[in-house]
């Protein structure tokens, strides 16, 4: 059977048992076999710059030689114990976490995944605030668990509209279409922070658990709030005692450049954060920080059979060094800054492109219509079909779709980012 073969016999093995409703990329899927650095070869040996990381998972690059023989060496060991048992290498992480978190007296539960650390952290805010209900902010994605479903403010990720919690949405993350778009960044945040006290006044019956929000949006196309913003929206909550969860699952470890967590740009602390994929470099693992009296707030016993593993911790500790030892984050805004400086000159010649936003390594394009503004759908679908062909892989995003998602490693070159930049050009002139 040819090479061609064996993918379309793959294709239709995953059609066959596969969810309909799981997204795969491109007309023609690809297999992604093997990656170094910034790269991935898919199952014919084809090599592609990767600017998308395993959905802003592989956050300091593939095959990272220390990382590798951390988990090759626990690997030997033990693999599995679960949190009935002391885990040396869980709790020397959690240290680390906790300290790096900004969040005072803090304790560290972890998780498998983003959407995991979400529900916990939701539970753990009804529970301490005795409430189900919940602010969110609209064009927001806190993951696939029924909670955090149920607080996501993108109904094309939202399959059902039954909730464990009475859920408000806010104005303020996504401004590109916002009513309040054209506002200076202090109108702006006056206009949003007006909202939100409308909302606690109007749509609520008091005793709110908590705001979550994502500093800088996600799946919701990397859209994010001026500066400072969520800092406001935190004075005016805890004048009724309301609890701050910051989504920190894409935005965390430096992924912004500036700051090492992305509400460090609103000046202000949350009461609980979660964490989750650029941590395990690929490796299942997520979790919650928060406050010693939020964290222990339980009246029943718990356990987490994987979480916090031998395992995915001390693949993660290793990560974690890497990242630090190598500068990363200041890698991050370095190149940031480059390749937005690069793909905003090129906006101005291309009404095609609506806006570029982004902070450091999480970087977005929303891609418009001939009249300046209508969502193009079809230019993405186009560009990512080009940029596959001459060798990047890239992201989707937005509530439409209309947004291109590039997050590439932390430790990407100078030169990669340049070369990333010339095919996705390329791509968008030919679309």
């Amino acid at each position: 059977m040819t090479k061609s073969g064996r993918n379309i016999s793959l294709l239709d093995r995953h059609r066959s048992v596969m969810p309909n409703w799981l997204a795969l990329y491109y007309k023609e899927p690809i297999q992604i076999v093997r990656g170094e650095g910034r790269r991935v070869w898919d199952q014919d040996d084809r090599a592609y710059l990767d600017f998308f990381g395993g959905i802003l998972t592989t956050m300091t690059g593939y095959g990272v030689p220390s990382v590798v023989e951390a988990i090759r060496d626990q690997a030997q060991k033990m693999l599995h114990t679960s949190t009935l048992y002391l885990i040396d290498s869980q709790i020397e992480l959690a240290e680390k976490i906790a300290d790096l978190s900004g969040i005072p007296d803090a304790k560290v539960f972890f998780t498998n995944s983003g959407s995991e650390a979400n529900d916990t952290a939701l539970m753990l805010a009804t529970s301490y605030r005795r409430s189900n209900q919940i602010l969110a902010m609209r064009h927001s994605y806190h993951g696939r668990s029924f909670s955090a479903v149920s607080t996501t403010g993108t109904s094309s990720w939202s399959p059902s509209s039954l909730s464990p919690f009475n859920v408000s949405y806010v104005h303020g993350a996504y401004r590109y279409r916002s009513p309040f778009a054209t506002m200076s960044d202090e109108d702006y945040m006056n206009a949003c922070v007006a909202d939100l006290e409308n909302i606690l006044e109007v749509a609520t019956a008091g005793d709110v658990a908590c705001l979550i929000a994502e500093p800088v949006q996600g799946v919701g196309g990397f859209g994010m709030p001026p500066d400072g913003m969520y800092g406001r929206f935190n004075e005016t909550l805890k004048k009724k005692d309301i609890l701050f969860i910051s989504d920190e699952v894409q935005t965390g470890w430096g992924r912004t450049g500036d700051h090492f967590w992305g509400y460090q740009a609103h000046g202000f602390t949350p009461d609980i954060m979660t964490f989750a994929k650029g941590l395990g470099n690929g490796l299942a693992i997520g979790g919650i920080v928060a406050r010693k009296e939020i964290m222990d707030c339980f009246n029943a016993n718990s356990i987490s059979t994987f979480g916090g593993n031998p395992l995915v911790t001390r693949g993660s500790l290793a990560n974690l060094q890497y990242l630090e030892d190598n500068n990363l984050q200041e890698n991050a805004a370095r190149q940031g800054r480059r390749f937005l400086d690069k793909l905003s000159a090129f906006a101005e010649t291309t009404p095609l492109i609506g806006e570029v936003r982004g902070k450091g390594l999480m970087i977005g394009i929303e891609l418009v219509g001939a009249d300046g503004k209508e969502p193009n759908v079809e230019a993405v679908a186009e560009i990512m079909e080009k940029t596959k062909e001459a060798g990047l892989l890239v992201g989707r995003g937005g509530f439409y779709g209309n947004v291109i998602r590039m997050a590439p490693p932390l430790s990407v070159t100078e030169a990669e980012i340049d070369e990333g930049f010339d095919i996705l050009v390329s791509a968008i002139k030919a679309a």
